[in-house]
């Protein structure tokens, strides 16, 4: 869902048409994700397992009482949106005809074009500062969620001290105390090192595997390399 709505803001900040055409199509995978569970309350329940959480750390020594306070707060308004919306996030896009047309011919190869979706084209070519609009009353039942998502990742990805490792031959193994799962497991490398990691885990360990990828016509494989790396266990 962040990924998505990322790529929306990246996509608005120009409106351009093929710009405007790619943050449709994300908002329509937003609202598919969306139908498939109870995300919303998915996203209340975190938010109010973060608050609780957070709010044990109050009168514990070597806190920042004002960061946790701010914190705190943000959790607070966030749900008060969510709760008192009613409405499920994204029902402004479902009940958009224009949406729904988009939506049916994205489904074939290059169907969206504008021959064969000429309100599609009237639409794209309306003033820049009208689509922007329309845009915002699209997303407007979406803004809390999109606030509550964020939230939650931001708290989770500042919740722990990073570590120095070192992969030996691409391969690292850590076993988690206590049988405490991770909420997230994070891996730093320089922006031009030539390995990427792929994870996977369970509740007592998780597994970290070096990649080397020189040729996408080829199949990566494991590079025999130290690789030193920073960790980041991420657990509220």
């Amino acid at each position: 869902m962040e990924f998505l709505f990322n790529q929306i803001d990246h996509y608005l900040s120009s409106m351009s048409q093929p710009d405007i055409r790619m943050a449709i199509n994300c908002l329509i995978d937003i609202v598919d994700l969306i139908g498939r569970t109870d995300v919303k309350n998915d996203v209340i329940k975190e938010l109010e397992k973060n608050s609780t959480s957070l709010e044990n750390l109050q009168n514990k020594p070597g806190v920042d009482a004002s960061r946790l306070d701010a914190i705190l707060g943000e959790i607070r308004l966030c749900l008060t949106e969510l709760r008192g919306n009613k409405t499920l996030p994204g029902q402004a896009i479902r009940q958009d005809e224009l949406i729904t047309i988009i939506k049916q011919r994205s489904n074939m190869p290059g169907g969206a074009c504008s021959f064969d979706l000429p309100s599609y084209h009237h639409w794209l070519n309306r003033p820049e500062v009208e689509n922007a609009e329309q845009f915002n009353r699209w997303q407007s039942d979406l803004a809390a969620f999109k606030d509550g998502i964020f939230l939650i990742l931001h708290i989770v990805r500042n919740s722990t001290h990073p570590s120095r490792e070192s992969a030996e031959k691409g391969f690292f193994q850590k076993s988690l105390e206590g049988g405490t799962a991770c909420q997230m497991i994070r891996v730093l490398l320089p922006s031009n090192s030539p390995y990427y990691p792929e994870i996977s885990g369970g509740k007592h360990r998780f597994t970290i595997r070096f990649m080397h990828w020189p040729d996408t016509s080829a199949r990566p494989s494991q590079t025999d390399e130290t690789v030193p790396f920073e960790l980041h266990c991420c657990v509220v």
